[in-house]
């Protein structure tokens, strides 16, 4: 069976034993459907992809045109440390981007991990999907197919990240200080049609170790997206959002008729409950039904999110779930 008609089998088929929690997360959903397009993205720079998503939509492009351009915004952003030009270095110095886009309307995808060269990673996840018979490029394959694909290579390291990489160094002359940040841009979009697709990209933790990859570009883990469901995407610390395939969860939670915000709030609890969690771990997910609800959800530390709902944009902050008081 080929991988793309499995990942439609499966996800029709759905998966049996779920059972929700019935706890709502705190912050940022909506009982009653909101006016469309929806289209959601992670973090406060969140709000200029959205604006940028919804900008093509009013142009007559589709879902995935819009969640493409959106995160391409965070992308070429050289202050967001997290992400695309702005990113910061793994401990040898060199950025590696990852980024994955997601066909809600076809459980079609594209992702690429340790991307060197290119500054637009989405762009080349894009590609990956539509003219590759593959899922996932990694490494010098997947710079190789880039440029295949027309694109020409860029320099990757700004020059607030070179700074910040050389004072790291400076600290950690043997190379073998901790990775820190995880502020993957994750975005969905519902259409007015319908359609809905997702997006994720990241220059994942700062310092990592060379060839390091998160869930961020793993369908299923940082990003899924079903038009009879929803979307999900997913930030924080990506080797546990992986251990419970995280956006996949959420999306056959509500598959089985959870709201996005009670199987958000089941799959952090899966997280936090894991066997030997440290309890200051961070993960947040972001989620839109196809009616257009959506919810939110964090644990370990303050989430920010930005909603647009019509022509309405805000960012909105979400106290995390396991935070007492």
């Amino acid at each position: 069976m080929r991988r793309r008609d499995f990942l439609r089998h499966a996800a029709a088929a759905g998966i049996g034993c779920l059972a929700t929690s019935g706890v709502r997360s705190h912050g940022g959903s909506g009982d009653t459907p909101p006016g469309f397009p929806v289209i959601i993205s992670t973090w406060p720079f969140g709000r200029e992809a959205n604006l940028e998503a919804l900008s093509v939509l009013k142009s007559g492009g589709s879902a995935l045109d819009a969640v493409e351009r959106g995160v391409m915004t965070a992308e070429a952003d050289e202050s967001i440390s997290t992400v695309g030009y702005g990113g910061f270095p793994n401990r040898d110095g060199t950025v590696q981007l990852d980024a994955a886009i997601f066909d809600g309307s076809t459980l079609d995808g594209g992702a690429v991990c340790a991307l060197t060269g290119h500054r637009h990673p989405v762009q080349v996840a894009r590609k990956v999907m539509e003219n590759s018979p593959h899922l996932i490029l990694v490494g010098e394959g997947a710079s190789s197919f880039a440029i295949a694909e027309g694109f020409t290579h860029q320099e990757t390291l700004s020059e607030a990240a070179r700074a910040a990489y050389q004072k790291w160094r400076q600290k950690h002359p043997d190379g073998q200080g901790k990775a820190e940040g995880h502020d993957t841009l994750g975005q969905v979009v519902l259409a007015a049609s319908g359609k809905i697709a997702a997006a994720c990209t990241s220059s994942g933790m700062a310092w990592k170790l060379p060839g390091r990859v998160g869930d961020s570009p793993i369908v299923g883990h940082g990003l899924y997206a079903d038009d009879a469901v929803g979307g999900c995407v997913a930030t924080g610390v990506g080797e546990e959002i992986s251990k419970v395939c995280g956006s996949f969860l959420v999306i056959e939670l509500m598959r089985q008729g959870a709201s996005p915000d009670q199987a958000i709030g089941e799959t952090l609890d899966r997280i936090a409950r894991r066997p030997g969690q440290i309890p200051s771990i961070s993960a947040a997910f972001v989620a839109v039904a196809r009616d257009g609800r959506h919810g939110a959800g964090a644990i370990g530390s303050d989430f920010h999110y930005a909603i647009t709902r019509g022509t309405e944009t805000q960012v909105v902050k979400v106290k995390p779930r396991n935070r007492k008081g």
